[in-house]
């Protein structure tokens, strides 16, 4: 089978936005899908023109609000859109829908005859909105009625389980065209990895209605091309990914995917959103994934599913880079080193001599910082809210330790030459600051402080905005995203990263 086409789905109100999303998309698709369920009324009188306006192949789809649309007319009604859509077939068949696409339990002779006629195709669906569906390729022979239907199947996972046997089931699925693919955050692999499954096509939406799919997993085109090369795609292409949950955002598929353009490597790198190690561990062994970078909750937790480990996991306890080797996963940790160039950068210097530093947090990253500011010579205090997990980090490098609240205020302006925040708090946060999302909202700066967020979304945290109100210097969790990015790049292909200017 050739490359899967990508499909840009359409639910704009008027034929006329959706034709001029069409051209503004144009470089980046296949063919297009009409939602016409989404149409102002007085807009589906004029669907049947729509396809010698697109000028491209085109899906009609009347999507019912059971199956995840919002058509909201009896189906005596929509029969009669889709023949109205349908009629007067042109000589042209550029002129006329190529495929349309009828539910499996939709089955009016007339139309089926009519699609038959006009060399329309049929796409024969099935939705699950709430749950997985299995016997993938049982249920498509079922609703493959003759050869001329396309069978196709998206379903909501329960689990990233539910996604890795999607993964298996497909995987030697060639003998006759489909569409199939996992809905929601969890099935974005599905999407992405089309190929692996040998699906006919995968859906994307376009930026500005993307409100409209997001639920549904849809990504836009341009991602889809210039993040993930999806068509240069094959089944010679290495997977590299990451994990975490919820894994809501992520900027290392751009850095990790640019890298194998520019190093010409047939790779790709995939977010895979896992609630459990063990799940993740067990799709990456499935779909043949060499290689991921490992962030929150499961920095410490995947400890227990490596086989071996180098010494810097085994001094900080967590890993956040995972590397097959010879059948077995091999752990590393470029946190430390990452943070380590980003913070030289930072301040201009390469030691922490005579610099007090204030760690916020006792999570997987902060111990990573922790083996860095100890390496760079710096002294430290760790502040975190529950004081036991301060107290046993802040031991293993003979550092002090605090909980984290205003009760600390004292400790924490003693150790406030360089304040490095660790935790998610703030993450998707650009509100004002308050004490849900600025971990040290009792500490006023007084403008002489160094601020280091690690998190990069937003670039500005409302703790950081506090600090710049007053004066501090300040960065975000981009410069060590690269840093170790670059690193982990080189742990999963042997290549150097090279220069990342342009």
């Amino acid at each position: 089978m050739n490359r899967p086409y990508i499909c840009l789905t359409l639910t704009c109100k008027t034929i006329q936005e959706n034709l001029n999303l069409i051209e503004k998309y144009r470089p980046y698709i296949d063919i297009v899908e009409l939602r016409a369920d989404y149409l102002d009324e007085d807009e589906c009188l004029h669907i049947r023109k729509f396809p010698h306006l697109a000028n491209i192949p085109c899906i009609l789809t009347i999507r019912r609000r059971i199956d995840g649309g919002v058509y909201f007319g009896g189906e005596a009604a929509r029969t009669m859109l889709f023949a109205r859509a349908m009629a007067f077939a042109d000589q042209n068949p550029q002129n006329n829908f190529n495929y349309v696409d009828f539910e499996d339990d939709f089955h009016i002779p007339s139309l089926q005859d009519a699609a038959m006629a006009f060399g329309t195709r049929i796409i024969r669906s099935f939705h699950d909105m709430k749950g997985p569906v299995s016997d993938i390729i049982e249920r498509c022979n079922q609703m493959r009625k003759t050869g001329y239907e396309i069978p196709k199947i998206a379903f909501t996972p329960n689990s990233l389980k539910d996604v890795t046997k999607f993964f298996e089931e497909t995987r030697d699925f060639t003998e006759y065209e489909h569409i199939l693919c996992a809905m929601g955050p969890l099935g974005l692999p599905t999407r992405i990895l089309a190929h692996k499954s040998h699906s006919f096509l995968t859906y994307v939406s376009p930026k500005e209605t993307m409100g409209n799919t997001e639920d549904i997993g849809h990504i836009d085109p341009v991602t889809l091309n210039d993040i993930y090369h999806f068509r240069e795609l094959n089944q010679d292409t290495k997977i590299f990914g990451i994990t975490g949950y919820p894994l809501k955002f992520t900027s290392s598929p751009s850095l990790h995917n640019k890298g194998y353009k520019k190093n010409n490597i047939n790779a790709v790198y995939v977010p895979v959103r896992g609630d459990n190690i063990e799940d993740v561990i067990e799709f990456c062994n499935s779909v043949g994934i060499q290689g991921m970078s490992v962030t929150v909750p499961h920095k410490e937790t995947v400890l227990s599913e490596l086989d071996d480990i180098d010494e810097e996991v085994g001094e900080i306890r967590a890993s956040n880079t995972i590397v097959k080797v010879d059948g077995e996963w091999v752990g590393h940790n470029t946190d430390a080193d990452g943070f380590a160039e980003a913070l030289k950068e930072f301040l201009g210097v390469d030691k922490l001599r005579r610099r007090r530093v204030a760690i916020i947090g006792a999570g997987g990253a902060a111990h990573a910082i922790a083996y860095a500011i100890k390496k760079m010579g710096g002294r430290a205090c760790i502040f975190n809210r529950t004081i036991a997990n301060a107290k046993a980090l802040a031991d293993k490098y003979g550092f002090e330790y605090a909980v984290l609240s205003p009760d600390a205020l004292l400790d924490f302006e003693v150790y406030s030459d360089i304040i490095i925040q660790t935790t998610s708090v703030g993450a998707g946060s650009d509100g004002n600051p308050d004490p849900k999302n600025d971990p040290i909202y009792f500490y006023n700066f007084r403008g002489t402080e160094y601020v280091y967020d690690i998190i990069y979304n937003p670039e500005v945290t409302p703790m950081m905005n506090r600090a710049i109100a007053a004066g501090c210097r300040v960065a975000n969790g981009k410069s060590m995203l690269r840093y170790q990015g670059y690193r982990q790049f080189k742990i999963f292909t042997g290549v150097d990263y090279g220069d990342d200017t342009d």
